[in-house]
């Protein structure tokens, strides 16, 4: 059966098990999302679904997607994703909860990580800094040589150098489903999944169980 959702953060917390030792666990709310496109092998060269999630007012999304969504009744939804399937078990307009997934499962968490701005190298990647002493004024979070000079006369691609940190598309994989409740459309999965509180999440059945 397919299993995924698409959900926002909500936070961490911690729970106890039979033993008395903490778990660290994320609180996701899960949907309900909405069956909004399926595409198949033979109209579209692959099985996927396609998923919306987070009704919005209709002022909020342009004509065409109106119309993607008006083609099975279903309501202003403000964000996509598509899941490729190995076989479509759904149909367009079902109505997907948390009730696809168990205490037990493990899923992959699908996120952007917080954006950290324009940041050194010694924030970005952990460098140690210059010396503190022997006469050095300004070095203390300065790269240092970045290359040679004649001969190879230029900086390679992909040295690691001051730039912008975060914000990027991270996957934290094969975490463990420890609650789901229904009735308030919430998940629980032990650890830490990227991005901040209320940041938009893919739940999707783990690849490496």
């Amino acid at each position: 059966m397919f299993k995924g959702l698409i959900g926002k953060k909500i936070g961490m917390t911690q729970i106890f098990d039979d033993a008395g030792v903490a778990i660290p666990v994320t609180v996701i709310e899960a949907g309900p999302c909405y069956v909004t496109q399926v595409r198949t092998e033979e109209s579209d060269g692959y099985s996927a679904v396609q998923l919306g999630f987070g009704e919005s007012k209709p002022r909020r999304l342009t004509g065409g997607q109106l119309g993607h969504l008006k083609k099975h009744d279903l309501p202003p939804l403000r964000f996509l994703r598509e899941f490729r399937v190995k076989g479509v078990e759904v149909k367009e307009g079902d109505k997907m909860t948390v009730e696809v997934f168990e205490v037990g499962d493990h899923v992959d968490v699908v996120g952007r990580s917080k954006g950290r701005g324009f940041a050194g190298a010694v924030k970005r990647y952990g460098f140690r800094g210059g010396p503190k002493t022997h006469g050095q004024s300004d070095r203390h979070r300065a790269v240092g040589s970045i290359g040679a000079t004649s001969g190879t006369a230029r900086v390679f691609p992909g040295k690691r150098m001051p730039g912008r940190m975060g914000n990027h598309r991270v996957t934290a994989q094969n975490l463990k489903v420890v609650f789901v409740d229904v009735e308030r459309n919430l998940i629980g999965v032990r650890g830490a999944v990227p991005g901040p509180k209320g940041g938009l999440v893919v739940l999707k059945e783990a690849r490496k169980q």
